[in-house]
């Protein structure tokens, strides 16, 4: 389960910094959102993880759960969260792109995915996790992997040194190994990484540029 924990830790880690941005420039925080790279990076990251797990993990986890009618909600819970988060997101992209959203109700938004999806995270991990590990077949598990590995690298060059930033050595030579061919490994350290790092994700640059 490498991959997935490191998507759900990196996503913990860019809350962080979409907190931190919001905050930083109140009482507008839609003016760094709009062109912050970290917020689509973010996003894409979201419906990238969440998308696989509605469509090959969710509904296996479901059927090897048949007859068990508790577990069956616990599940019903998730796959509600994920459909609540998903319409957070939505919100505030709409907030960004068009009017009539006062930084009040942007507060709202922004509060309720850092809150939602931390809990989130949290609750998936607590109760869908030890269901995998005890119900879920090994085909099973391998055909989520294999359609969640499939999404994160048709936008390789981008997600996956957002996955793997500030993770220890052997996080990114065991991720690297499991998701792309050793052909692909020098392009992701020579290439891919440094335009990563290079990147000002959440305005921060400018901010302490501007800082009077």
């Amino acid at each position: 389960m490498t991959v997935t924990y490191a998507m759900h830790n990196a996503l913990r880690r860019e809350l962080r910094h979409f907190a931190r941005a919001v905050a930083r420039a109140r009482p507008d925080p839609q003016s760094v959102l709009r062109t912050a790279a970290g917020w689509g990076l973010f996003r894409t990251a979201f419906h990238t993880h969440h998308s696989a797990e509605d469509s090959a993990l969710l509904p296996s986890l479901r059927q090897a759960l048949d007859g068990r009618p508790l577990d069956l909600t616990r599940l019903e819970a998730i796959e509600a969260e994920h459909a609540a988060l998903a319409a957070v997101l939505d919100a505030i992209d709409g907030a960004l792109v068009g009017p009539g959203v006062g930084p009040d109700l942007f507060g709202e938004l922004t509060g309720s995915l850092i809150t939602g999806l931390r809990g989130h995270l949290r609750h998936e991990e607590e109760a869908v996790f030890p269901l995998v590990q005890a119900f879920l077949s090994r085909e099973q598990w391998e055909h989520f992997g294999h359609v969640h590995t499939q999404r994160i690298v048709a936008d390789a060059v981008r997600l996956l040194p957002w996955l793997l930033d500030g993770v220890s050595e052997r996080t990114v030579s065991t991720v690297l190994t499991q998701l792309l061919p050793r052909s692909a490994h020098h392009a992701y350290v020579h290439r891919w990484q440094p335009a990563y790092a290079a990147l000002d994700r959440w305005g921060i640059q400018g901010a302490l540029v501007h800082r009077p």
